[in-house]
């Protein structure tokens, strides 16, 4: 077992005996869940349980993943959807699930599996039947799927690649500063998985959007992101909105790029998560 997995356990075991409603954040590409820390603080303090777990054989520090980056290889979006699905099967209460950009792919679909009291998908990658495709998220992801062999991969993004993709709504003193805390290679896997997913019938892409169980829904888009911009969440929107059986809602931050989550204005979003929870948990 890794000591990521078992800090995993270790933060599981703490919701439990806390008594407290859990929330599972869920990280995308690029990250760490170490980009999380200031939102469980937040949520914490607002009597929620905070778990933050890892995709598999995430490393424990930025620094340590720039130092093997070979670990992040090979990750598909079935295998952490499944990864994450054992690791609330742990938990005595049904959480919330709080995801960003691919982590907001995997938290609606671990809602879709009934595994989410409520859920918020913050500027997040598209799922089978998700049409739009600007071209500002093709260059986003063009370092990955210029080469197929990026597939079998772990793939970093420059400083430039990342200005792009994340941090272009902020200063370039901002940029930089996020670049250096927070980003790390990525698995190329989720990327082709996305890419081709609307001409794979068995895509692990898929998200069950209409059904009973999935419950309340938050998507929020921010208005500059590059990688996944309105049109995409507002396609998921649209298609996550024709489930009768739970609330569904979209909002979008002005002004606001990929890295919404870990810049300046983090809190805000935190925020605005933590108003829609607050609701329904």
């Amino acid at each position: 077992m890794s000591s990521t997995h078992a800090h995993d356990l270790a933060q599981i075991d703490a919701a439990n005996a806390s008594g407290r409603v859990p929330v599972v954040f869920v990280h995308g590409l690029w990250l760490l869940p170490s980009s999380w820390d200031r939102w469980a603080t937040v949520f914490a303090e607002a009597g929620f349980a905070p778990v933050t777990p890892g995709w598999p054989d995430d490393p424990e520090t930025v620094a340590e993943a720039k130092e093997h980056p070979e670990v992040f290889a090979h990750k598909t979006v079935g295998q952490v959807a499944d990864h994450f699905a054992d690791l609330i099967s742990r938990l005595d209460r049904t959480p919330v699930v709080v995801g960003h950009s691919f982590g907001g792919l995997l938290a609606q679909i671990l809602a879709g599996r009934g595994l989410s009291a409520a859920t918020v998908a913050i500027d997040p990658a598209p799922f089978q039947g998700v049409l739009p495709l600007p071209v500002s998220s093709l260059r986003a992801a063009a370092p990955v799927l210029a080469n197929p062999a990026n597939v079998h991969r772990a793939v970093p993004l420059t400083y430039e690649q990342f200005r792009y993709a994340f941090a272009n709504a902020v200063s370039e003193e901002e940029a930089r500063q996020l670049y250096e805390t927070f980003s790390v290679p990525a698995p190329g896997a989720p990327l082709f998985q996305a890419a081709v997913a609307n001409f794979n019938p068995w895509s692990q892409t898929k998200v069950d959007s209409t059904g009973e169980r999935r419950g309340p829904l938050l998507l929020i888009s921010g208005e500059k992101d590059h990688t996944v911009p309105w049109a995409i969440t507002n396609a998921a929107y649209r298609k996550q909105a024709r489930n009768e059986h739970a609330v569904t809602e979209i909002v979008e931050m002005p002004g606001r790029g990929h890295s919404l989550t870990i810049d300046s204005g983090w809190r805000e979003v935190c925020d605005t998560a933590l108003t829609f929870v607050r609701r329904f948990a």
